[in-house]
């Protein structure tokens, strides 16, 4: 037993090792946003001129592009085909502002062109919502009450939401390497602002990886608080 014996649950210590994680990641995240967007993009275009740029080049036209109260909320919703850029990136000319938005037409090209990651992700919502919300009722109800299978369900639920999580970095990954792409190709930002814009994105996508790594640690603390119930 151990620590544990003594009152000190040492699997605590997985959830603070994936709270350091995310935090040095956010942290290097709005680091590299805060920097790039005091940088002004050399063609003057707009988080949303150049969103709007980029989807006429890849010829879709049924796409919109809308403005959306908040800060680094922007999506793109398959479901309405709308792109939804947020107070400090629709107006905004820094590369931080139309790196982003590049990024978010690489999820309407995804959609477009029937990209298999993006549709997986899309049929895994309703599993990732489920496991969202109740992996961890059930787990701690069977934990609790010593019940196997609702310990088991719980382990299983959560699985479901971290599939989710695993599917959405190749989504992800993909959406900026084609907004990089489409940005040099369209004339948008030369050779030297692509550097900068990548960087951004670069530090974006590793809050997925991060998200991952802390789900990874917390299903190894269910596993683990698992077998000491059982033992």
């Amino acid at each position: 037993m151990g620590l544990y014996y003594w009152g000190f649950d040492w699997t605590y210590l997985l959830i603070l090792a994936a709270f350091l994680v995310s935090l040095v990641v956010q942290m290097n995240m709005n680091g590299t946003f805060q920097k790039y967007s005091r940088v002004r993009s050399m063609s003057g275009m707009t988080g949303a001129e150049a969103a709007e740029r980029i989807l006429r080049s890849a010829g879709i036209f049924d796409v919109q592009v809308v403005h959306i109260q908040g800060n680094l909320n922007d999506h793109y919703d398959p479901r309405t085909k709308v792109i939804k850029l947020s107070d400090p990136i629709y107006g905004s000319s820094s590369l931080a502002a139309v790196g982003v938005a590049a990024h978010e037409c690489g999820h309407a090209m995804q959609h477009a062109t029937e990209y298999t990651p993006l549709s997986v992700r899309s049929a895994l919502v309703p599993v990732a919502n489920l496991g969202s919300q109740l992996s961890w009722p059930l787990f701690l109800i069977g934990l609790i009450f010593s019940v196997r299978p609702l310990l088991t369900a719980g382990i299983f639920l959560f699985c479901g939401a971290l599939l989710f999580q695993l599917i959405t970095l190749p989504v992800e990954f993909n959406a900026s390497r084609r907004a990089l792409r489409t940005l040099e190709q369209t004339g948008i930002m030369g050779q030297q602002e692509i550097s900068g814009t990548r960087k951004v994105l670069g530090a974006a996508a590793m809050t997925y990886v991060a998200a991952v790594v802390a789900s990874l640690l917390q299903l190894l603390r269910l596993i683990l608080l698992s077998r000491r119930r059982n033992d």
